[in-house]
């Protein structure tokens, strides 16, 4: 009866996680078909980043189901494993975990450092000429797109051999070390080494990104939905530019009806006058077709129904950019008193990445997150959209900040704009971000809760050698697990989860990268205060003006115009019907075409 209620708990946490799978596909599935180009779409591409986006999301997911395991095999209320949570038990859930992490692990890897490089290579060794004339076919591509591949195959191995063969930096500093806790995790084989190298390498690449991109992003998000745009309905603005658009033509043709037969030919007047009004016309054509795209004319499905939704929902942006804000500054705040109290306060400082034995300042996010674990899915729940909320904000710094090299832009990620080079690019982006997310949630933002969840063990002495401590009667002698805790009853009951003990693991293995990824986070909080701040004091400016600018820029560079910005809310926008809409053209009147470029 006993062994069935435990499976039964840890069978629910296992069908919470599919659950969640399945909303982190629809949502990597959203954000490829919104972001990316319609225009320059790749079958292949799609593919490769849906998969690659989902698998990472599932990732960084597996860290509140690692929670919720090892919470549910003790009792946080009496500081004892539950009768159901025998030592075999319990191994077998921390094996499942540790198969579960690794295969995602490897997964990851092996998208972002072979299969996103081959998709992008695939794309880039295109030639529709050669691809007409048959001069190039699939295995030539295919050839191509494996020999630039095998440059990062070199990089793996590479990566992998010095994590293999150099010995660790860690281990032999400071009496902490001696405990129990730090033992296990500097008995590690070579293979296990090796790979808290690599992954200590990849988290560390990640964080340089995490500290600009979503430092901006967390600080933006929210303030961006506070501070919208004007209203402006998209299909007003294409009524109201076609009638702009007609009447610009008459204008044109009376000019030349005027001027029809003259044997001097057009006056300097009328030449001005139509050259004037031809420049116009170019306008209101570029002007026109941002209405079409904020309407989704021309985008799939999912782009077009996920427009819809946002108009819906659109008079809630403020108030959700509201509650995201005091999120930001919630999470804020909690990383700040987290950073304070491991700097001052370590048990082995730099030579183990700075762990913290326990929170000795109120930490709120890790508050509320543990009183929330006593009411599972709460806590599951909570950390699902924290994650989410750290995700978005690394697109939205993304997004803004765009894909660069020092200074220079090379890439621009906009809504329905992206390229698929951009879009594939970002992906691997994400995936470095997403493992110092993890990092950061797991030991700056929620420590505790992170480590043991909602573990706690009893103090008091037991009435007979070998069995539990009974605090039934001693409520006040439950203490929190911790890794500073020597006491044989901490080491029966506390089980740590698998992600805390693997990052500590390389932390304390490589402390140099322990250093750099805990000290980054200071940097993280310095951007966000600095984007915060300035984008406070900065007004929001959406003109007519300013769309045909933009729209004219991106003509420039082959690519259609898009809105670029919000378009308030309306009932036109959701029924996307408008009054003697014109017929949407190009600059010399032709209608414009949509879909792929021919790539796969």
């Amino acid at each position: 009866m006993l062994a069935s209620a435990g499976l039964l708990q840890t069978s629910l946490i296992w069908v919470a996680y599919a659950v969640a799978i399945a909303l982190v596909l629809l949502v990597a599935i959203i954000t490829t078909f919104t972001w990316q180009s319609p225009h320059e779409r790749s079958i292949t591409v799609s593919i490769v980043a849906i998969v690659s986006l989902t698998s990472l999301l599932a990732t960084v997911f597996l860290l509140p189901v690692d929670i919720a395991l090892v919470s549910s095999t003790a009792s946080a209320h009496l500081g004892a494993k539950k009768d159901w949570a025998t030592p075999e038990r319990v191994d077998g859930i921390l094996l499942t975990l540790k198969i579960v992490y690794y295969t995602l692990y490897s997964l990851d890897a092996l998208l972002c450092l072979i299969v996103i490089p081959f998709a992008y290579f695939w794309y880039e060794e295109y030639d529709e000429v050669e691809e007409e004339e048959g001069t190039s076919g699939a295995g030539t591509r295919f050839w191509k797109a494996a020999k630039y591949t095998l440059g990062f195959v070199f990089l793996v191995l590479i990566l992998f051999l010095v994590g293999f063969f150099v010995p660790a930096a860690g281990g032999g500093h400071g009496k902490h070390l001696d405990l129990d806790y730090f033992k296990r995790l500097l008995a590690a084989n070579k293979g296990e080494k090796a790979m808290t190298f690599g992954v200590g390498l990849l988290i560390t690449l990640g964080t340089f990104l995490y500290t600009l991109y979503t430092g901006a992003g967390l600080a933006l998000l929210p303030v961006s939905l506070i501070k919208s745009a004007p209203s402006i309905s998209a299909p007003q603005l294409s009524a109201t530019t076609a009638t702009d658009l007609e009447h610009n033509r008459e204008l044109q043709r009376q000019i030349e009806m005027r001027n029809a037969g003259r044997p001097d030919g057009m006056s300097q007047k009328d030449r001005r006058e139509l050259d004037a009004l031809l420049r116009e016309e170019r306008t209101l054509v570029r002007r026109e077709r941002l209405a079409a795209e904020a309407r989704g004319d021309g985008r799939s499905s999912i782009f077009r129904a996920w427009t819809k939704i946002q108009a819906v929902f659109r008079p809630l942006k403020l108030l959700g950019g509201i509650l995201l804000l005091l999120l930001a500054i919630l999470v804020w705040t909690s990383m700040l008193i987290t950073g304070i109290d491991k700097a001052a306060n370590s048990i082995c400082k730099e030579h183990c990445g700075y762990i913290l034995g326990h929170i000795n300042v109120f930490q709120p996010v890790n508050w509320i997150l543990v009183q929330s674990a006593k009411a599972f899915p709460v806590d599951y729940i909570l950390m699902a959209l924290l994650v989410l909320f750290f995700f978005t904000s690394s697109i939205t710094g993304i997004a803004t900040i765009g894909i660069r090299f020092l200074w220079v832009r090379i890439f621009q990620i906009k809504k329905g704009r992206t390229t698929p080079q951009a879009l594939l690019i970002a992906t691997v982006m994400l995936a470095l971000i997403i493992l110092a997310i993890n990092y950061a949630i797991a030991m700056i933002v929620a420590p505790q809760y992170a480590i043991y969840g909602t573990q706690t063990f009893c103090v008091n002495t037991p009435r007979h050698p070998g069995e539990q401590p009974d605090c039934r009667e001693h409520r006040d002698m439950v203490r929190p697990c911790s890794e500073v805790f020597s006491e044989p009853a901490a080491k029966d009951v506390c089980t740590p989860t698998v992600m805390s003990t693997f990052l500590n693991r390389v932390t304390i293995n490589w402390p140099v990268f322990g250093a750099v990824d805990f000290w980054a986070q200071f940097a993280f909080l310095g951007v966000f205060m600095v984007v915060f701040v300035t984008s406070l004091f900065r007004t929001p400016r959406l003109n007519l003006s300013e769309l045909d600018e933009e729209a004219e820029v991106d003509e420039e560079e082959g690519l259609l115009a898009s809105t670029g910005r919000r378009f308030g809310a309306s009932w036109g926008d959701i029924t996307g019907r408008t009054k003697n809409r014109g017929q949407e053209r190009n600059g010399y009147g032709t209608a414009v075409g949509s879909g792929s470029d021919g790539r796969n």
